[in-house]
């Protein structure tokens, strides 16, 4: 039986799960989310997992599937519910890992922050840096496991809702650093989902998510730091958005790890603000 391990940073090495694979309070969550690749199409993804890991479902588990949005935060006690039921106790060290490099896995990450847990953290480059480091998978399946104790408080200041985004273009205490590809936050292409309008929040900047990626793996923090501070003027508040509050979360990920502390997600993203007329964008004519 080995020790309990304790985590000082959000982000660790393929090398460094490998070593500690059989920590008695490990758990590895596969937080998976497929891409669409064109229009309705959805990649495959593979039936092979980290040895042990335990499936993360964001869409369908750790989200309120009665929300109009997706993805929207699903509330304390069906986190809490949910994270039991994947057997995650208040004293687990949890990595989390997607078929991506960095994509899903950080939204997985920030919605264990939010309810408090700090010994949460993300696998740097996912699934292809662990076969790139050539270490085991095992198929995926869903045996059952034991029921585990997590149970923690939710702090509101995680998340925010168009509400706040609103109160925060008032008083420009905040500052909205959008996530999508250049060409979406222009308004020059239509918005993948239907029915939403192009453009961004006014006062925004851009940041596409792959900015602080090179071949699915975070930049170092120094790098981080410097992009960011780049990219970023003045020193707000800064609120991550993207289409579905998905990747804003990986630009919240090089945030923390860059030594920003006052930050938060836009969990409706554009999809909440794209959808509601009533709300004033701006775009490119």
């Amino acid at each position: 039986m080995m020790d309990k391990i304790q985590l000082d940073k959000p982000l660790v090495e393929a090398g460094w799960l490998k070593k500690h694979l059989d920590a008695d309070n490990l758990i590895i969550l596969d937080a998976t989310l497929p891409k669409a690749v064109t229009g309705n199409t959805i990649e495959e993804v593979p039936n092979q997992r980290i040895p042990g890991a335990r499936f993360f479902d964001i869409k369908n588990v750790f989200s309120d599937t009665s929300a109009t949005y997706p993805n929207t935060w699903p509330g304390q006690e069906a986190f809490n519910q949910a994270a039991k039921n994947l057997g995650i106790n208040n004293n687990s060290v949890i990595i989390v890992y997607d078929d991506h490099g960095i994509y899903s896995s950080a939204r997985a990450w920030w919605m264990f922050k939010s309810m408090g847990h700090k010994n949460v953290a993300v696998l740097n480059g996912g699934l292809p840096a662990w076969k790139e480091a050539g270490f085991g998978l095992e198929e995926k399946n869903n045996l059952p496991v034991v029921k585990g104790d997590f149970s923690r408080k939710y702090d509101p200041y995680f998340f925010n809702d168009h509400h706040d985004i609103l109160n925060g273009l008032q008083n420009k205490k905040e500052l909205v650093i959008d996530a999508r590809a250049e060409n979406r936050f222009l308004g020059l292409v239509d918005e993948p989902r239907e029915g939403l309008r192009s453009g961004h929040i006014p006062g925004s900047i851009n940041l596409p998510y792959t900015a602080l990626l090179v071949d699915g793996k975070i930049l170092e923090a120094r790098d981080l730091k410097e992009k960011l501070e780049g990219s970023i003027p003045g020193n707000r508040r800064l609120v991550f958005s993207c289409g579905s509050g998905i990747t804003a979360c990986v630009l919240a990920l090089g945030a923390e790890l860059a030594g920003y502390q006052d930050i938060s997600v836009y969990d409706g993203s554009w999809t909440e603000w794209g959808s509601m007329p009533e709300l004033p964008i701006e775009k490119v004519e």
